[in-house]
């Protein structure tokens, strides 16, 4: 087994592996975990119930973050971020950075995965959205309970 290094312990105390968390008490634990000399970004990893591999599953699309994404851009594409799934079936998007608030990041994720089912295809079967993890750039990734997401 790989040694724990310094960084990881307070990680391994207070992060259970396969636990899902309320979604206020997923984003105090990223802002806690940010501890890196920038200001990290906050990303959201959307494990999806499709097909990847079929034409017809493929999820694209792009979103306006209702309290911006945290990058200075100089043209219309303020706030606004693209994602589409990778062969996996996983969709990666940033919803902000560590110094937001935790209010801010929280409607940055609910208006990210409500704009993601609504691009939910028709052919897919079972669950949509099987699993969501946010993480800081350098933090581990924490597992959302989907019932405390209101989508």
């Amino acid at each position: 087994m790989a040694a724990v290094v310094k960084r990881q312990k307070p990680w391994a105390e207070k992060v259970k592996p396969g636990q899902a968390y309320p979604i206020d008490a997923a984003i105090a634990l990223v802002k806690e975990f940010a501890s890196a000399k920038f200001d990290e970004a906050v990303d959201v990893a959307i494990n999806l119930g499709i097909d990847p591999a079929k034409s017809d599953q493929q999820v694209r699309g792009s979103t306006v973050m209702p309290n911006g994404t945290g990058k200075k851009v100089r043209n219309a594409k303020a706030g606004q971020v693209r994602y589409r799934c990778d062969k996996a079936g996983i969709v990666h998007c940033t919803i902000g950075k560590a110094s937001f608030t935790p209010e801010a990041l929280k409607e940055n994720l609910v208006a990210l995965i409500a704009d993601i089912q609504k691009h939910k295809p028709s052919t897919s079967k079972g669950v949509f959205l099987q699993r969501v993890s946010v993480s800081s750039t350098m933090g581990p990734g924490i597992g959302v309970d989907r019932g405390t997401l209101g989508v």
